[in-house]
């Protein structure tokens, strides 16, 4: 059985085998979390999402396909940052909630655990996705957060923590009101 947490804190301290990363899809580090992770992990972290970048568009068609398109998830060491290593998903942009905008934030969180298992983590936390500069409800998505890791830890066996890593206290507030 999975242990689910919530803490209010800097993702890049939490002891856990993995962080997941708000990223945006082209891998180009940003603000918020992605800027934090980033400047926590070094310039390898910079290096390491060029390549996948590189990789990617070598065998995409045309036009080229984005590094990490949104509700995806790759993997890359993590660098500085005390952990084995970072998934990076992208997250949905808030257009109003009639652009799948929730299924897509589900598969963050789904696509993230799939990887996590299939690297062998057995401990992962995760940021709010999508409630920064992307403007997703924070209520909204602290629900599809939940819910989609409930649905999908079951499939996941070896991870035996989840920790969800709330930057601010509304977040905290919310997913403790949730997870209970």
């Amino acid at each position: 059985m999975t242990v689910i947490e919530v803490i209010q804190g800097d993702i890049t301290a939490v002891n856990v085998d993995v962080i997941v990363n708000a990223a945006n899809s082209a891998l180009a580090g940003g603000g918020g979390v992605d800027g934090a992770i980033h400047r926590a992990a070094g310039p390898g972290l910079h290096e390491a999402c060029v390549k996948i970048a590189a990789e990617k568009r070598k065998g995409a068609g045309t036009p080229p396909s984005e590094p990490c398109p949104t509700g995806e998830a790759v993997l890359t060491g993590a660098f500085n940052i005390r952990c084995k290593g970072i998934i990076h998903t992208a997250g949905p942009v808030w257009h109003g909630g009639g652009r799948g905008e929730s299924d897509l934030l589900a598969s963050c969180y789904r696509n993230s655990l799939f990887l996590a298992r299939q690297s062998g983590f057995a401990s992962i936390a995760f940021p709010n996705i999508s409630t920064g500069v992307y403007g997703y409800p924070k209520d909204l998505a602290a629900a599809i957060a939940v819910k989609a890791v409930r649905e999908t830890l079951p499939s996941c066996p070896g991870i035996r923590r989840l920790v969800f890593v709330c930057f601010d206290r509304e977040n905290y507030e919310l997913y403790k009101k949730i997870i209970g």
